[in-house]
């Protein structure tokens, strides 16, 4: 079939709407956020409600946080994976039986949720930075960390830079063995570029962006692991296809100055114990507060 310049340009024409439409319509349906009226929803009917805040870190950015519960109680700061924004804890924010012994907080770590959506940040020295003045806020207070995934590092570097201000850790299926992260720098590498990573939507470009260079990030850690000196939980599911297992392996030989650590390993569980298997989560959390008060 052959078409004439006019009906060639309006075919060019439509494909690129067509084209824009689905690239839209897939940021729109990825975007792995809630927004402030879904949050102001999940809390119309609950005794503790949440509120929203934001600050400024430098370099144009904002880090978004929500907060729940009574301010003279320890804190616990939950921080997300990757892709994710603070909806991933959502169902944290309600739990009962928390909020009777802490306050609560969850991120939007850079580049997800309302933290300059869609823009990453590699360096998990900085993200730690950014999270600082939540820390230095509640610094009166016992702070626990709680990270799922990729959060498992970010929380990991916060215990390594900030370690007077944390009490203790739980790391959920966190990759923090840079030996066990997967050579996917084949397609990662390309889909990093200012040519390529347009077309993924937002919350895919931020986490690809930040995957690509998690490695790196994790070799430049080896050496300050030693400087973590809190109690942590460690949870992992053998059946996690998306986090190996063996990161567990790597816990126990580089976590020598903890004050404690206990390992809860599950053999029928998957990467997706926030939302399968918060029951664990709440039982290392509720553990490290109970450490807490006994000192």
């Amino acid at each position: 079939m052959i078409f004439s310049g006019k009906k060639k340009l309006r075919l060019i024409v439509i494909t690129f709407f067509v084209f824009a439409g689905f690239l839209l319509l897939m940021d729109s349906c990825s975007q792995f956020r809630m927004s402030k009226s879904e949050i102001n929803e999940f809390f119309s009917d609950k005794a503790n409600k949440g509120t929203l805040h934001e600050y400024p870190v430098g370099n144009g950015r904002i880090i978004n946080y929500l907060h729940v519960g009574d301010e003279s109680l320890p804190l616990v700061i939950f921080v997300h994976g990757s892709p994710g924004s603070l909806s991933a804890f959502i169902n944290f924010m309600a739990d009962t039986a928390l909020l009777k012994r802490a306050q609560l907080i969850t991120v939007d770590r850079a580049g997800f949720g309302e933290s300059n959506f869609g823009y990453a940040e590699k360096s998990l020295k900085k993200q730690a930075q950014y999270l600082k003045p939540i820390l230095e806020k509640y610094q009166n207070k016992s702070i626990i960390l709680v990270g799922h995934s990729l959060g498992g590092p970010v929380i990991a570097r916060m215990a390594i830079d900030y370690q007077p201000m944390i009490a203790g850790l739980v790391i959920v299926a966190g990759s923090i063995d840079p030996d066990l992260e997967p050579n996917e720098t084949w397609f990662r590498a390309p889909l990093a570029t200012p040519f390529l990573s347009w077309i993924l939507p937002r919350s895919f470009r931020a986490s690809n962006y930040e995957i690509y260079k998690l490695k790196p990030e994790l070799q430049e850690m080896l050496p300050v692991w030693k400087n973590i000196t809190c109690n942590i939980k460690i949870i992992q599911g053998k059946k996690d296809d998306l986090v190996s297992p063996a990161n567990v392996d790597f816990a126990r030989k580089m976590l020598v100055n903890a004050s404690s650590v206990e390992y809860i390993i599950k053999e029928d569980m998957n990467h997706f114990v926030p939302w399968q298997h918060p029951e664990l989560i709440q039982g290392a959390i509720l553990k490290l507060l109970d450490q807490e008060r006994e000192k």
